[in-house]
């Protein structure tokens, strides 16, 4: 059997699933690989996302997200890699300035940085070295054009995208050979128990999440 290896935008998901399913973000990426694709041997699972960092309107962000990353990794083949935020504080222009005052504000403005460069990279190195015969991407970022088609093209292997955001979102920039939507039935089964244990100890899902 041809292996499959899953390469996962971790934020593309879950402001998908964020936004669509919000009850379900306590997510088992395994899970929902075996949903996804039952008749497939899945390889490793990458996952692809970056720290954030403590917000003014939510101070538990960043315990929440490092819950869920200890609870992802207790999955024995998925490896996790990471880019960064970075803050900066443009001055932007209104849209509709007033006839009378400053016609631009500072704003904060966090971008999050290298997660797309290092799915595309570690799925084309993957593919270069035989690793598996087929990638599924779980994102929507039209980003990932070229490496889809490098893959597809100059590497030989098959590639599918899963898209976790509403239908009429999709983008039409991505040519995979096969295209999955995420809908709410598997990834509402494809949730991790509210309590489970790795090497420290127990895991909880977080009450807000």
């Amino acid at each position: 059997m041809a292996k499959t290896n899953v390469y996962v935008d971790g934020f593309n998901l879950y402001y998908g699933i964020r936004g669509r399913f919000p009850d379900c973000k306590w997510l088992d990426l395994a899970a929902l690989c075996g949903r996804l694709f039952p008749n497939r041997q899945i390889g490793r699972i990458r996952y692809f996302t970056a720290m954030v960092s403590a917000r003014p309107g939510d101070p538990q962000q960043p315990i929440r997200q490092q819950t869920y990353i200890r609870a992802l990794k207790t999955i024995p083949n998925l490896s996790d890699h990471y880019g960064s935020f970075r803050t900066r504080r443009p001055k932007l222009r209104l849209a509709k300035p007033p006839p009378i005052g400053p016609k631009k504000v500072t704003v904060l403005k966090t971008e999050e940085k290298g997660s797309d460069v290092n799915l595309a990279s570690y799925m084309l190195l993957d593919a270069f070295k035989g690793d598996c015969s087929e990638a599924v991407v779980i994102s929507n970022d039209a980003d990932l054009k070229t490496p889809i088609e490098l893959a597809r093209k100059e590497l030989g292997i098959t590639v599918g995208v899963v898209n976790p955001h509403p239908p009429k979102k999709r983008s039409l920039d991505l040519k995979p050979d096969f295209f999955r939507q995420l809908r709410r039935g598997p990834v509402a089964a494809s949730q991790f128990p509210a309590t489970l244990r790795d090497a420290k100890g127990a895991i909880h899902k977080p009450a807000s999440w």
